[in-house]
């Protein structure tokens, strides 16, 4: 007999994470195992910022904290978000949440009612589609392909928009694309939501600080729709602190209340170290930081030499984007090839056949919404990646 529940039958594993476990299972067997499956920065957080943590630990912040998360943070964050982003919020709009996913999950299920719509441009990250389905809405999935650089269109948002929409969600700078949505681009998609007033936007901009294309811009920023606009944020990708968990979001103050009233009966406060490390970060601007400077000079390179290498090889399509640490390259042109026993029908063959034939680890496009493509993360050094894309090519040159 199954006991389990039919929400836990309904949710899919994290396709990142699954790969990155089977390639630590093949390194654990002896294999020489590259991954570009995790999307997480290869730098180390920025000393003033541990140096924080530590002083917390002497002063004894090791108690709960309260559940939106410590009052000096919370203003913090709104000093960030007006000298960054030219936004005005106040400390009770703000809610510090354990990561990004969880200000996520607490906006989702503040919103979502069963049966509800929720607008989601494909590709996206690989948790939204899962979060959606938790909170019984119906995710509604635009496609964007290779040519339009992944971006969504003014009329397909208005084509999907219906008297059951409630939600619709936006990433930029995108995982897994790497693709941003510019000021002018983000202004027509606001002429369609401006004309929808029940609809609320979730604006992600985990990747905020991961830019090579120019100024950064929020859904936020645009008066007309702000009231209706949560944005999620937090410290991973940018200050490299993914092992600290801490995430935010910022909402109107209903929203806010909502998510921090969720929260409370989930997980409570955010950890009191990571939130006193969190207030060095917030309250240091980007252009301080050299450590930031750093990580961004080498993606930006390391971008530059894994898309020259991608444009090279046959049957791949390949856009150069913006922001983030990720290329989603189009291979559809492999699947119905074979080597020897190993037929190619769908992206999750190729990976497989990527990860035991070349030893490198990928992410399915399907995961995150479009079957035709993959996910490779280039957070790694340029000898790893240089090696991961000489056994990339062999393996997709003895397809047949």
């Amino acid at each position: 007999m199954d006991f389990l529940s039919k929400r836990i039958h309904c949710l899919s594993e994290s396709a990142t994470l699954a790969m990155t476990r089977m390639g630590r299972e093949l390194a654990a067997k002896g294999f020489d195992v590259i991954s570009l499956s995790i999307g997480e920065p290869d730098f180390d957080t920025p000393e003033f910022i541990k140096n924080a943590a530590k002083k917390a630990l002497d002063e004894n912040y090791t108690h709960y904290t309260p559940v939106p998360g410590f009052f000096d943070l919370r203003q913090a964050i709104c000093k960030k978000l007006k000298r960054d982003n030219g936004l005005d919020y106040s400390p009770d709009q703000i809610v510090v949440s354990t990561g990004a996913k969880q200000a996520l999950t607490n906006a989702i299920m503040s919103l979502v009612n069963p049966g509800d719509e929720v607008v989601v441009p494909t590709p996206y990250w690989v948790s939204y589609s899962e979060l959606i389905k938790l909170a019984e809405g119906r995710p509604v999935y635009i496609p964007t392909n290779v040519d339009s650089d992944f971006k969504l269109t003014p009329e397909q948002l208005e084509a999907a928009i219906t008297p059951r929409t409630k939600l619709v969600m936006f990433n930029s700078p995108n995982n897994p694309s790497g693709s941003i949505y510019h000021r002018e681009e983000i202004e027509a998609l606001v002429e369609v939501l401006q004309r929808h007033p029940n609809l609320y936007i979730i604006s992600d901009e985990i990747y905020e600080l991961i830019n090579f294309g120019g100024k950064h811009e929020s859904f936020a920023s645009f008066d007309n729709i702000r009231d209706r606009v949560v944005l999620i944020n937090g410290v991973s990708k940018g200050f490299a602190m993914t092992g600290w968990r801490l995430g935010y979001l910022a909402a109107p103050r209903y929203i806010a209340e909502a998510a921090s009233k969720y929260q409370g009966q989930i997980t409570s406060g955010t950890n009191s170290i990571a939130q006193r490390a969190a207030i060095e970060a917030m309250n240091t601007s980007p252009e301080e930081i050299k450590e930031l400077a750093e990580m961004l000079k080498a993606f930006k390179e390391r971008r530059d030499l894994v898309f020259e290498r991608l444009q090279k090889i046959p049957g791949i399509r390949v856009n150069k984007p913006d922001g983030a640490f990720y290329l989603f390259p189009e291979i559809n042109s492999y699947f119905g090839k074979s080597n020897g026993d190993t037929r190619i029908d769908n992206d999750q063959d190729l990976c497989m056949y990527l990860l035991r034939k070349a030893f490198v680890s990928l992410v399915p496009g399907s995961a995150f919404g479009n079957k035709n493509c993959l996910r490779i993360s280039y957070a790694t050094s340029k000898e790893k990646l240089n090696k991961a894309l000489d056994r990339i090519e062999l393996a997709l040159s003895e397809l047949k």
